[in-house]
């Protein structure tokens, strides 16, 4: 034990200013020269047709078990829907498709065996277990985890080549410094990080925890709840920088999936090479490869839908070092063996979960709390990207609800309905089909009565229109001169006249809307711009002569810099809202954009500051609530 001291108290450094590193949003820059990448590029191209060997053979696997297939076998999450990789992150089943060292074990174990069963000599069978590894780790791509894993894996075969059974802890040392030495920044990489200590929390903490939970069950079960809780118990406190919630049926569901989850990777493995031998041997693997993949989404799919399948927790660096506390208190809690300490740490663990829940249940009552109950207008906080909510009442004072775009991501979308208590929508308008504008639409599959859409370039725009009218939507392709009601507001389209060539797709093809509410009502005109450029505005200014100023502006493109400067002083508006993410990337909203709108008085709302946005008319006057 004295001989792992100073790598211990290394680590332990190291890993504290990750926590900090981490909590103070520094992130692993995007394309960034890696060592590896370029060392394993032309093994890695030759290996390209067994990669599209796979995808091939499951291209028309049905179900949810099709689309995770691949994601199991290599790590390809490209056909994993949004849903589904929402439910996967609700039942902390994520780590299943994040190839690492459960797919580096069973490859090990399978060339090991074959190498074996061929009559080879311990060393051959150790060299070319290291040579399997090496290859699957080309085939993958040598992402931070999975290399680490592969890592630790040829140091545990290099001591059995030499004899020795190689130390789990120290084996984990010598993986983490080489990969540190080589590639440094993924010293913050989120992968990388939750690797490692997830091993380090599967060698340190498995046995004891198994033999604390003896006491109350059989030892198998308690084995088995042991792994995935040994693991959860270290990566909690980053996973909460992640994901400020904890998942509630993650270790039942993990329980449930383990052995699937084995079988699976097996037999997409078996399918990569069948595939590329014989491509109808390999489709058909690939079905019986699916039934496994099938359970673990439906596991995935019925836990995240039952009550309270997350609990919130603070966010940011207080519930980095609340999730740190608890954490420590288990591990006290399962080595200690002295009484004393034991209940010292479950009250720790106890007060401490109990005062986060507090904090952050009290955090999401405030925020329900903070919606005014007279909104008209209500921009969600949906990142970069476009999802604004629009409410008129009737004659009767029934609420009727449209939504313009849904932004990028069906969870986003979904807590901005569920915290306005929405769960029907009499109008949806998709602007065009550009991601941060429609990438949430599942999300309203089934609670739309009708949709303007604008014209599909591709088969999975047309998907997408399928799967609203499958839902019960009537889809429409919204063109100039269309005109409804949303309860007693009315609603015309101006734009795209669908006459002008070059002007009928994309961001200059934007259905553009401006809604009216009735004067006896909550007096307004809004327009909403969806992502129109400067050409396209102008166009519109030439085809409806009739504009006059509005009172509340959906701010075009987010506020970029190719605006119409005529149309903003066409309109004159007195509120602008800009849905932008923070630290968007593109300089979003620009200078421009915000002078122009300074220069007509214009009060601006935008949700990388604000929140959300809510504009309400109160005694005739247009007022904007935020959120912060």
């Amino acid at each position: 034990m004295r001989a792992l001291r100073l790598p211990l108290a290394v680590g332990a450094l190291w890993l504290i200013l990750v926590c900090v590193e981490l909590g103070a949003g520094i992130r692993l820059p995007y394309g960034a020269a890696s060592v590896l990448d370029e060392s394993l590029s032309g093994l890695s191209h030759l290996l390209a047709p067994v990669r599209r060997a796979l995808m091939s053979a499951s291209a028309s696997l049905p179900g949810v078990g099709g689309q995770l297939v691949p994601g199991l076998t290599i790590g390809d999450t490209s056909r994993v829907s949004e849903s589904l990789n929402v439910a996967m992150k609700q039942a902390s089943l994520t780590h299943l498709v994040a190839v690492s060292g459960a797919n580096c074990q069973i490859v090990t174990a399978v060339c090991f065996a074959l190498l074996s069963l061929c009559g080879a000599p311990r060393w051959m069978r150790i060299v070319g277990s290291i040579l399997g590894l090496i290859m699957f780790v080309a085939l993958v791509g040598p992402g931070p985890s999975v290399t680490r894993a592969a890592v630790m894996s040829i140091a545990v075969l290099v001591g059995l080549s030499l004899g020795r059974l190689s130390s789990g802890l120290p084996t984990l040392a010598l993986a983490t410094g080489v990969l540190l030495c080589i590639e440094p920044l993924w010293a913050i990489d989120y992968g990388f990080v939750l690797s490692v200590l997830a091993s380090a929390g599967l060698l340190l903490l498995t046995r004891p925890l198994s033999q604390f939970l003896q006491r109350w069950l059989p030892a198998w079960l308690a084995l088995i709840i042991a792994v995935p809780t040994a693991a959860a118990t270290l990566c909690q406190p980053i996973i909460v920088l992640l994901s400020p919630a904890l998942p509630t049926y993650g270790i039942l569901a993990n329980l449930l999936t383990v052995p699937a989850a084995s079988v699976a990777t097996i037999l997409g493995l078996i399918v990569c090479v069948a595939a590329l031998l014989w491509p109808p041997a390999g489709a058909v693997i690939a079905w019986v490869a699916r039934l496994p993949a099938e359970w673990i989404g439906q596991v995935a799919v019925v836990t995240s839908s039952w009550p309270f399948s997350r609990l919130p927790w603070p966010s940011g660096g207080y519930g980095l070092v609340a999730a740190g506390i608890v954490s420590a208190a288990l591990i006290t809690l399962v080595k200690s063996r002295r009484r004393r300490w034991r209940r010292i740490a479950a009250g720790i663990a106890a007060g401490a979960v109990g005062a986060s829940l507090l904090v952050a249940f009290g955090t999401s009552a405030h925020a329900v709390v903070a919606v005014p109950a007279d909104w008209s207008i209500a921009a969600c906080d949906v990142g970069q990207g476009d999802a604004v909510l629009v409410r008129a009442a009737d004659e009767r004072g029934a609420p009727h609800v449209g939504l313009i775009d849904t932004g990028r991501r069906p969870d986003l979308l979904r807590e901005c309905l569920r915290r306005l208590a929405i769960t029907h929508l009499d109008l949806l308008v998709l602007t065009h089909y550009d991601l941060d504008h429609v990438g949430g639409a599942e999300a309203l599959v089934g609670m739309v009565d009708r949709a303007l859409v604008g014209l599909p370039e591709n088969a999975h725009d047309q998907q997408l229109d399928d799967s609203l009218a499958r839902g019960g939507a009537k889809v429409e392709r919204g063109l100039q001169g269309m005109a409804g009601a949303l309860g007693l507001a009315s609603w015309n389209v101006l734009w795209p006249d669908g006459r002008t060539a070059g002007m009928q797709v994309g961001n200059p093809g934007s259905i553009t809307v401006v809604l009216r509410w009735p004067e006896n009502s909550a007096s307004m005109t809004a327009a909403f711009l969806g992502d129109l450029g400067a050409a396209s505005q102008d166009a519109l200014l030439n085809s409806v002569l009739d504009i006059g100023s509005i009172d509340v502006l959906k701010v075009a493109h987010h506020g970029s810099a190719d605006t119409s400067e005529n149309m903003t002083h066409r309109l004159h508006p007195r509120v602008a809202l800009i849905s932008v993410g923070a630290d968007n990337g593109y300089g979003h909203p620009t200078k421009k954009a915000l002078d122009m709108l300074e220069r007509e008085g214009t009060l601006v709302g935008r949700t990388d500051r604000q929140g959300m946005l809510f504009v309400c008319v109160r005694a005739g006057q247009l007022v904007m609530v935020t959120d912060r």
